[in-house]
């Protein structure tokens, strides 16, 4: 189940973060996409270390919890995309369909001239978006 999703900009900042949990989840959901960050800058910098490659925009699995698996993904304007799920055995072939679906959906949202580059995303139609694309893949937001 996907319990959180996120789009961080390429300063760190938080610019959509959207949990499907109970309230009381959103903190520490929070913070696991604050320190899924370090794991990102971790990646991109030392390449050579991690697997994927400069051009590859999935970042894959970038660490599990004892509740969660957080995977990760790097626009080329160096946007990242988390996605926290209680799912422990995901393909990542339906990690990378997510993303793809998930970054069509946030180009569609900074398309449109009224939003302001770096800026919140705070779009109902991207939420809604969002929304359909987490119960598409099978879950049912009740955030």
């Amino acid at each position: 189940m996907i319990v959180c999703v996120a789009v961080v900009g390429h300063q760190n900042n938080p610019l959509y973060i959207q949990s499907f949990t109970e309230a009381d989840d959103a903190l520490k959901l929070h913070h696991i996409v604050h320190c899924s960050l370090d794991v990102v800058d971790e990646r991109v910098n030392n390449p050579k270390k991690s697997g994927p490659t400069l051009n590859e925009t999935f970042l894959g699995m970038l660490y599990p919890t004892e509740n969660y698996k957080v995977y990760g993904y790097l626009t080329n304007t160096k946007v990242k995309f988390i996605l926290v799920t209680t799912d422990l055995d995901v393909r990542d072939a339906d990690v990378r369909n997510f993303f793809r679906r998930f970054h069509a959906a946030y180009v569609d949202a900074v398309s449109n001239p009224f939003h302001v580059p770096g800026k919140k995303i705070t779009s109902r139609v991207f939420a809604d978006r969002v929304s359909n694309i987490v119960k598409s893949f099978g879950f049912s937001p009740t955030g």
